[in-house]
């Protein structure tokens, strides 16, 4: 099958590449920006049929020494390079240009221009520039201007010898780069991203006009490959999955429960106190319609409310309760009498492992933790080998095309995501179970509005937004009502459009479902006195406030 290498120099977005791509219908793989090219690697399974190599974005600088550097391979193997912002940068450096920090970081949305001659470049450079909106590969000219994505606070100073500039970011600097003899290419921004104008049309003009791939990848084929993985690593042990209530660990059951015998699969739902109105009878009837056969739960929300009394801190939340998941499972496994050979599942998306710094390489920055992947006890059962992660290089609405194919109810595959700490991280500060009850009622009534009320396109709200929920701040605020002066909690309200998480705006309701909205929570929680809405993009913020 044709490949495209993805190298992971440590960008957020790495793996979003090799998804794009996987979007295209040619098979991705993301393996380390440092990944040793010698004959064992070459001769493996995942060089065979590799028509190009990305070289990804990164948080570091490529003067500073902290950047992974690519095998010389990479440049000598005579594979089409496209490099993404570091990966520009780091072309540029290791074949003789020069690459200094800016003045001005360039980060956001930017309107560049294509203004080089393609005439000079090779037939591959012309083919290439074709993604950037040119009519035909003879035309010396590509003009035109589109808005990119940025995120970088370095520049090219010094193009490496035999590179032309073919694009200028409005700031003036360079924002494409192509090699005038070599199948070498470069971007000073992010097209994998959603926000970037003619993202894929230049993924595509790399993928199919440069390297020449056949579109021979699709969910089908990934639910085949990941069966077939499935099957044989854990063969006749026993699996025990850990289940949130959302749809990637909804989607991770079905998976397991389709490729192995359902009576190998044991699934355990914890009710921490933490969950969302009536989530455990809703997980229960969606896990035996999925044709669980050995589902436990465990009600445990004393024990997870006491171990939070008194922390504030986000990180210090997500830590207790990562650590007292693992500790009640090992608990419940005792009681079941599984094996010490049983394998733990999990649920876990490629955004959670990049947020908590677990890509694929080792250069990725900690944004925040999560509760299956940066705890102790789940690091010590990961470097044990006994964690299964079948969804670990999906995205969630790839999460969401796999459920539909594996029968997941439709309604399950909309519910909008929710974060394994659950409730614990929408509220700003201390937990209680009083502030839980009553984060629970407003949110429910926030949700169930969005059900109700039709957006623009006569789509439910709910459908048109990719993730809603309300926040309660350690903050009270006085108010009035009836005649009685009333002291109730702020709750703020965030609702968000997103393809994939990476990035998200923020979802521009009509005035007058907001004021409903807030004036029908008021009404029916007491303990809230005031809603707020939040209006943060992401970046800079992160959709979740903890």
């Amino acid at each position: 099958m044709d490949t495209i290498l993805v190298l992971d120099f440590g960008s957020q977005t790495t793996a979003l590449i090799g998804r794009r791509i996987r979007e295209l219908g040619v098979y991705s793989e993301v393996v380390p920006g440092d990944t040793v090219f010698d004959e064992a690697f070459r001769a493996g399974a995942v060089f065979r049929g590799v028509k190009g190599i990305v070289l990804s974005g990164s948080p570091e600088s490529v003067y500073t020494g902290r950047g992974s550097v690519p095998d010389r391979f990479v440049y000598e193997c005579g594979l089409p390079l496209l490099g993404i912002c570091y990966g520009l940068q780091r072309m540029t450096v290791d074949n003789g240009g020069l690459v200094e920090p800016l003045p001005l970081r360039e980060y956001g949305a930017k309107k560049i221009t294509i203004e080089g001659d393609a005439s000079r470049l090779s037939e591959p450079g012309r083919r290439f520039m074709e993604g950037f909106g040119a009519q035909s590969a003879t035309l010396p000219q590509v003009p035109g201007t589109f808005t990119a994505w940025m995120s970088h606070g370095d520049t090219l100073v010094r193009l490496a010898p035999g590179f032309a500039q073919m694009g200028t970011s409005e700031t003036g600097y360079p924002a494409v780069a192509a090699h005038e003899s070599k199948p070498w290419f470069g971007v000073q921004f992010h097209p994998e991203v959603t926000h970037c104008e003619r993202g894929m049309d230049i993924l595509a003009g790399f993928v199919f006009g440069v390297c020449g791939c056949k579109k021979g990848w699709s969910m089908e084929a990934y639910v085949a490959q990941i069966r077939g993985e499935l099957r044989r690593r854990v063969s006749g042990t026993p699996v025990l999955l850990l289940i949130s209530g959302g749809v990637d660990s909804t989607v991770a059951a079905a998976l397991l429960l389709a490729a192995l015998p359902p009576e190998q699969v044991h699934l355990c739902y914890m009710d921490t106190g933490l969950m969302r109105k009536d989530e455990t009878a809703q997980v229960t009837l969606t896990l035996e319609k999925l044709g669980a056969k050995n589902l436990h739960i465990v009600m445990c929300g004393d024990e997870f409310l006491a171990a939070l009394a008194g922390l504030e801190d986000p990180e210090a939340k997500r830590k207790v309760i990562g650590d007292l998941f693992i500790r009640i499972q090992e608990r419940e496994v005792a009681r079941l009498g599984l094996p010490d050979t049983y394998f733990l599942a999990q649920g876990t998306l490629y955004t959670d492992l990049i947020e908590s710094g677990k890509g694929v390489g080792k250069k990725a920055h900690v944004i925040k933790s999560h509760h299956n992947v940066g705890s102790p006890l789940v690091d010590a059962k990961r470097k044990a080998g006994r964690i299964i992660e079948p969804l670990e290089r999906l995205y969630k609405d790839e999460v969401r095309a796999l459920g539909k194919i594996l029968g997941v109810d439709a309604e399950v595959l909309r519910r909008h995501p929710f974060p394994g700490p659950g409730l614990a991280v929408r509220i700003l500060g201390e937990v209680t179970r009083e502030k839980c009850e009553v984060l629970r009622e407003a949110d429910a009534l926030f949700i169930g509005e969005l059900k109700k009320r039709r957006g623009p396109s006569g789509k439910r709200l709910y459908d048109e937004i990719w993730q809603a929920f309300a926040v309660l701040l350690p903050v009270r605020s006085v108010g009035v009502a009836g005649d009685e002066r009333r002291y109730g909690w702020v709750l703020a309200l965030r609702a968000i459009t997103s393809a994939d998480g990476m990035t998200a705006d923020v979802y521009p309701f009509a005035p007058r479902d907001l004021l409903e909205i807030s004036t029908l929570i008021t009404n029916a929680v007491p303990a809230v006195g005031r809603v707020v809405y939040d209006v943060s993009s992401k970046p800079p913020a992160t959709i979740e406030w903890e």
